[in-house]
């Protein structure tokens, strides 16, 4: 199959473009007005259920803190446990390394078939394009993934790769495939899909996963799903690569049910995934399901960077995407807007710290910081802090602030340091322009301003001044 685009030509997304070709897109506003009563509401009706919830998000975030702090040891123990089990571990420093790694694999097996499960991390290092561009038969095998690889397009959620499609959109792109028109009806969609995909599963040399987590103690990578295919990527092909960001790794098997508990919850409102599977190694003696090889390639890509700096928590991510259905921004642009391949809140952190700030510098801007994406969390990631330190940085970088904002900028310091221009400033805005907007608000601003009067109204100042209110009134109160 070759209908996967390359992505990594898209370096110079122009977001705010994207935005507005998204708010346009009639059929995206209509799926993405269904998030918050879908899956937003499932996933806060889980946690409302689960007995101290806050208590177990807070014990899955000390995990992850505490397994970050000492990530080399637990990534040699796990390497040490893949090994004693009869797997192979290698370590890739980028995506290119991670990709060429896994060609080396297939080719030097005779591999020429592949079926994949869905996995961000290949996504993140543009896996299927590489393998296209080497020459092998790749095929997705979640019924999302297939959708949006047939039709040459990146996943829009972390959880729900096509929830930007309809039914008559899918319907058009696997008749594509299928050779013939297929009927807008979702169950017979997932039909051919199934029929299509058995095929695949039979004749693939090899199978290429993720993994939720990678515990250490035991070299077990787990794999948690709802429709079946990844056990069958991980059981039928005779090679099981697993790619891996060394960030999923956890240090002991009593660990795992601690975040069972919050990732379906936060992903898709169930108590559990309907398949978690927990994957040790290839075949050995005596069972009859399994690879007779298994590789484990663990992926930096820029972690090790990132865990040596100020935005560390951002490694805390298990990808569930509560954060997207959470966020009044992504409700209303979607993931595609946001130009790599994370999206949404968490995205518009880990797509600046992957591939750089000044080629992704809307991304901390997309954000009302309204903190629904913190609360969201199963392991409580601070990302409204973190954009505000991105938005920090951005500051700080030449170019990126104009004469004309840093000249306000100066002014505003100017006089928020005076308390006499401050009295001044404040009178002005009162009198000028307070009393002279009945309404309360603002429909049109001046010069660079106007941007946000153009889709929403700016609130007016007060007619009077607190200190004014307080020497006219406030005083007799406290006397």
């Amino acid at each position: 199959m070759s209908t996967t685009r390359d992505y990594t030509k898209s370096e110079h997304h122009e977001f705010l473009e994207a935005t507005e070709a998204a708010m346009a897109n009639v059929g995206l506003q209509s799926a993405l007005a269904k998030l918050g009563t879908t899956l937003g509401q499932r996933n806060r009706d889980a946690f409302a259920a689960l007995p101290q919830s806050d208590l177990l998000r807070e014990r899955a975030r000390a995990i992850k803190n505490d397994t970050l702090a000492r990530l080399d040891e637990h990534l040699a123990t796990l390497e040490a446990s893949v090994l004693a089990r009869g797997g192979k571990v290698h370590f890739a420093a980028g995506g290119a390394e991670a990709c060429q790694l896994v060609v080396d694999i297939l080719r030097g097996r005779g591999a020429t078939r592949v079926v994949k499960s869905k996995s961000m991390t290949s996504e993140e290092i543009h896996l299927n394009h590489a393998l296209e561009a080497a020459g092998f038969h790749v095929v997705e095998t979640d019924f999302g993934e297939y959708i949006i690889q047939v039709a040459g397009q990146r996943p829009s959620h972390l959880v729900a790769p096509a929830m930007h499609l309809r039914v008559g959109d899918v319907a058009k792109i696997l008749s594509s495939a299928a050779g013939e028109p297929l009927p807008a009806d979702a169950t017979e969609l997932a039909a051919f899909a199934r029929r299509r995909l058995r095929g695949e599963f039979a004749a693939a040399d090899a199978g290429i996963t993720g993994a939720n987590f990678a515990i250490a103690e035991t070299g077990t990578i787990v794999l948690v799903e709802n429709e079946g295919n990844i056990r069958l990527t991980t059981s039928l092909p005779r090679i099981h690569i697993a790619i891996v960001g060394v960030e999923k790794v956890i240090p002991r098997l009593v660990d795992l049910p601690v975040f069972l508990k919050v990732l379906a919850r936060a992903a898709t409102g169930q108590k559990m995934s309907v398949y978690t599977s927990l994957v040790t190694g290839p075949r050995r003696a005596g069972e009859l399901d399994g690879p007779e090889e298994f590789h484990l390639v663990l992926l930096d890509n820029g972690r090790t960077r990132i865990l040596s700096g100020p935005l560390r928590e951002s490694l805390f991510c298990i990808r569930c995407g509560a954060c997207l259905n959470a966020c009044p921004i992504y409700r209303n642009v979607g993931g595609h807007a946001y130009g790599g391949v994370y999206a949404g809140p968490i995205g518009a952190v880990l797509t600046p710290l992957y591939d750089g700030l000044a080629e992704n510098r809307h991304l901390p801007n997309a954000s009302s910081l309204c903190g629904a994406c913190q609360a969201a969390c199963p392991v409580k990631i601070a990302i409204p802090e973190m954009l505000i330190q991105l938005r920090e940085q951005l500051h700080d970088m030449p170019g990126e602030v104009g004469r004309l904002e840093a000249m306000a900028y100066r002014m505003w310091a100017r006089t928020i340091g005076s308390p006499r221009l401050y009295r001044v400033a404040t009178w002005l805005a009162t009198r000028v322009v307070g009393r002279m907007r009945k309404s309360g608000w603002m429909s049109r601003l001046p010069g660079g301003l106007k941007g946000w009067t153009a889709s929403r109204d700016f609130p007016a100042p007060a007619a009077s001044r607190f200190r004014d209110w307080w020497h006219d009134e406030g005083r007799e109160g406290r006397d």
